[in-house]
């Protein structure tokens, strides 16, 4: 994290102006190499216990937070400050071996604009990552319960089905996917670790859902009946609105940064599976990598 611990480096212009997100992600961060070498099970492993953590303590904290109060507000502000700082250093610790997308909408938009040139997750790595991205989150919400003393796998009765709140799942996630391939494309993505916890942080209070903007979240968070639950008959229209959203927060990333140019092979900051060039040593130069 060079970037962010305030290393000297030379303006992004000078190296790259519009650095291609493929160049150097499969997901958050620019600012982290993601290992070349990593093989595929670590790799989905990383994204399971990633998206495990993560529903953790946006589970953990909202049975907290019902613990100690019985305002709403506080009980929201309370899950939401968890949820920013969990996030942040979860995408700060774990970008470098997967991407730490945390995140199947993500992960099929990683995949959706990478395709044609096979330097993005591959149908292969989708097909790992996605499952061991809900598995995670099912155990997610598990662990928290039983951190509590609650029953280890009791269904929500929070029902979520008005359509306002389906209209604000498009939204939430159409920012993060729009988020979060901007800042590749603009040469600023080592900021991710800060930018993305901050954008779900805000979008906690400005969206009428609370911004799940998450398949394997919502799907975890159905194995609870606690403040941060949704019940099971609400989760498919809600998975249907993120993904809606993330092909929305695609069309705005192409609209503000246009669309990707083909990346030659040797330009390739860090082939998916594949080996590392000398790019990685003139980021290091100008301190974007650690």
């Amino acid at each position: 994290m060079g970037v962010l611990l305030g290393a000297p480096r030379r303006p992004v212009e000078a190296f790259r102006p519009a650095p291609d997100p493929r160049r150097v992600l499969e997901g958050h961060c620019q600012g982290h190499r993601v290992s070349a070498r990593a093989p595929l099970v670590r790799r989905a492993t990383v994204e399971g216990l990633g998206t495990a953590a993560l529903v953790t303590v946006v589970v953990g904290s909202g049975i907290q937070a019902t613990e100690l109060t019985r305002d709403i507000g506080v009980q929201l502000l309370a899950n939401s400050l968890a949820t920013v700082f969990g996030l942040g250093v979860l995408i700060a610790l774990l970008a470098s071996v997967s991407g730490a997308h945390f995140n199947p909408a993500v992960t099929l938009a990683a995949w959706f604009t990478g395709r044609r040139t096979g330097d993005s997750p591959t149908l292969r790595d989708v097909a790992a990552y996605v499952p061991a991205q809900v598995a995670g989150a099912i155990a997610g919400a598990v662990a928290a319960d039983a951190m509590f003393g609650k029953p280890l796998v009791h269904f929500s009765t929070h029902d979520r089905s008005a359509g306002h709140l389906w209209s604000a799942e498009v939204v939430a996630t159409a920012g993060l996917v729009w988020l979060i391939f901007g800042l590749a494309r603009a040469g600023r993505a080592h900021l991710a670790p800060v930018l993305v916890a901050s954008y779900i942080g805000a979008a906690y209070w400005f969206t009428s859902s609370t911004s799940f903007a998450n398949p394997a979240v919502t799907i975890g968070r159905a194995f609870t009946d606690t403040f941060a639950g949704i019940a099971p008959a609400s989760v498919l229209p809600f998975l249907a609105a993120q993904l809606i959203g993330a092909a929305v927060g695609l069309g705005l990333t192409a609209v503000c940064f246009g669309r990707p140019a083909a990346v030659d092979e040797d330009e390739v900051l860090v082939p998916h599976g594949g080996q590392q060039d000398a790019a990685p040593a003139r980021l290091a130069e100008e301190g974007a990598l650690p």
